[in-house]
């Protein structure tokens, strides 16, 4: 054999050798996928353990809370039973003792629910506002100005709506009852209109509007510019751009918010146990004098009470607790079924 065949055979071999090897690498490397060691370096290890033990943290400060209620609340529940939710009195220091967290609920929700009808309209307002038609030197100082509204004592807001607001809006609760009385909600049967569920629900708007307004305006933001631009330059006009465009973004947004909002309107204490007159009735009276809150009754009550009407104060909290918790979760899986930017269709 030649020298030239030589080399060529060589050569061949060489080649025929490569490309086995080759095959036999991908076939072996497809039939065990090689691990990849993952190293974590210490900032990350720190960090991973920071974010894990304040979720741990939470959750251990929830079930505590949970536990200390149910243990200081446990008298009270064995001595009325299932009556305690279903009954309206309040008397725990009388003989026999008789309470119920039923009214009490009641207007802790009308309550929420008023002051949530008039912020949720005027937090999707001001998030509009700030986000598309305010002059751009001006959106930093109200926003600003919007967020400080966070900052006001409960007291401040108590004592301003007590002395300032509620002479205010007694004329517009009595023309509400000359012109609308054909409704239950806005009927009463006596002609006084200080210390109403309205009144309180009015204030606890104020307080629930900036945390709202806050997360509402930060989802509108995020609305897609491109998408935006496309909507108007389809010929679509300012407000088609936003129901179109930013609406169908922001529904999480407003959802999350009003839920957030909810559950700040459920706690407040200061404020509303300010304005109420303490009632222990249910009525769809809410312009009449005469309301009451879970929160409130224990601000009010605390006190003074020892023994068996502590005992029903836990329970009181306990209510509201599991309330709060329910209105999270119901949050949590609206926001999650209804996330910002599902339905955009441009």
């Amino acid at each position: 054999m030649s020298d030239s065949n030589k080399s060529s055979f060589l050569a061949d071999s060489s080649e025929q050798d490569s490309q086995n090897s080759i095959e036999q690498s991908v076939t072996s490397s497809d039939d065990n996928p090689r691990s990849v060691a993952q190293s974590r370096t210490r900032s990350d290890r720190i960090y991973r353990g920071t974010a894990t033990g304040a979720g741990v943290t939470t959750l251990a400060l929830l079930v505590v809370i949970g536990g200390f209620l149910l243990i200081r609340a446990s008298e009270a529940l064995r001595y009325t039973g299932l009556s305690f939710f279903t009954g309206t009195q309040w008397q725990p220091q009388a003989t026999p003792a008789k309470f119920g967290i039923l009214a009490v609920l009641y207007w802790t929700v009308i309550i929420a629910i008023i002051a949530l009808a008039i912020a949720i309209p005027l937090a999707i307002g001001i998030a509009l506002f700030l986000t598309d038609f305010a002059p751009r030197k001006l959106r930093k100082p109200l926003t600003a100005l919007v967020d400080l509204l966070a900052a006001i004592p409960s007291l401040i807001y108590g004592l301003w709506g007590l002395f300032v607001l509620q002479p205010l809006l007694v004329p517009f609760a009595e023309f509400l009852n000359t012109n609308l009385s054909r409704f239950p909600f806005f009927r009463v049967t006596e002609p006084n209109f200080t210390g109403s569920a309205f009144v309180a629900g009015t204030i606890v708007s104020l307080m629930v509007l900036p945390i709202t307004a806050s997360i509402v305006r930060e989802v509108f933001s995020q609305a897609p510019m491109g998408e935006r631009e496309a909507a108007l330059a389809l010929g679509s006009t300012r407000w088609d751009m936003i129901r179109t465009v930013v609406f169908p973004f922001g529904r999480g947004g407003i959802i999350g918010g009003s839920m957030l909002g909810l559950g700040r309107a459920l706690g407040e204490t200061i404020a509303v146990a300010l304005i109420i007159s303490p009632v222990f009735t249910v009525s769809p009276h809410v312009l009449q004098t005469g309301a009451n809150s879970v929160a409130a009754l224990i601000a009010l009550k605390f006190g003074e009470a020892s023994g068996l009407s502590l005992s029903a104060l836990m329970a009181a909290g306990l209510a509201l607790f599991i309330l709060t918790l329910f209105v999270n979760f119901l949050a949590s899986f609206v926001v999650a079924r209804s996330r910002s930017g599902a339905g955009v269709d441009i």
